[in-house]
């Protein structure tokens, strides 16, 4: 079922209230790790995972100030962002994507986190062509190696570069990683670390890349990440539990 924006005067006060402290509490400890890393906070993006909830809140979240929201499903964000998306209101497409959800994906979603494949690439190119737009991506690297994980190996990471490179409908934009679901914050900071090496490394082989971002941490261990350079974080607990 479509859900559709919601009138900011129907949207309780008091749930703004409720996102407004849930929002600061995370700002607040996003500045903590900057400050501890000798870094500017506004140089970390927070992008608010909105899986769990409805419009109601997105639009409660939006109206306390957030503006960039992250969905795991193509289809879950096409029925909660069809209707009067706000023009400043940044879409993140943060889980894994299918090469037939392209078209529904490119010229919606701000940014795509999750490129992890030439395939994937060929067919952004694709469609962006199609539409005389240029498609933001980030590259997925499976830098933990679980097998259950979407995510380019290291190893395999210079080709997808390449690809990308060729595409002038697709933007690289950084790289992405997921930490092991069950690690601490410290047990998550290797993985961290590795993305910034990667990062760092690819510079090197392809001066000429856009590797700005590395979209890395969830609520239970941003702040770590941050302390190793992310630069978007995927919050959803923290925001909207």
């Amino acid at each position: 079922m479509i859900q559709t924006t919601t009138s900011p005067s129907s949207i309780a006060k008091e749930d703004i209230q409720r996102y407004e402290a849930r929002l600061a509490a995370v700002h607040e400890r996003i500045a903590g790790a900057a400050a501890r890393a000798g870094r500017d906070p506004a140089e970390v993006t927070l992008v608010a995972v909105c899986k769990t909830v409805g419009r109601y809140d997105i639009d409660a979240a939006y109206a306390a100030g957030q503006r960039d929201f992250g969905e795991n499903r193509v289809q879950d964000a096409r029925a909660k962002f069809s209707d009067a998306v706000p023009a400043d209101l940044r879409l993140h497409m943060i889980g894994s994507l299918q090469t037939n959800k392209v078209r529904q994906v490119v010229g919606v979603f701000d940014l795509v986190h999750s490129v992890d494949r030439i395939a994937l690439v060929e067919e952004i190119e694709r469609r962006a062509a199609a539409q005389g737009t240029v498609q933001p991506i980030l590259v997925q690297v499976n830098i933990a190696r679980e097998q259950q994980k979407h995510g380019c190996l290291v190893e395999d990471i210079d080709p997808l570069i390449e690809a990308i490179l060729c595409a002038p409908h697709v933007q690289l934009r950084g790289l992405m990683t997921m930490a092991p679901l069950t690690a601490t914050a410290e047990e998550a900071r290797p993985v961290f670390v590795g993305l910034r090496e990667l990062r760092d490394e690819l510079r090197v082989r392809f001066p000429q890349a856009d590797l700005r971002d590395l979209s890395m941490g969830m609520t239970n261990d941003f702040e770590a990440a941050i302390e190793e350079g992310a630069t978007l974080v995927r919050v959803g607990r923290a925001i909207f539990a």
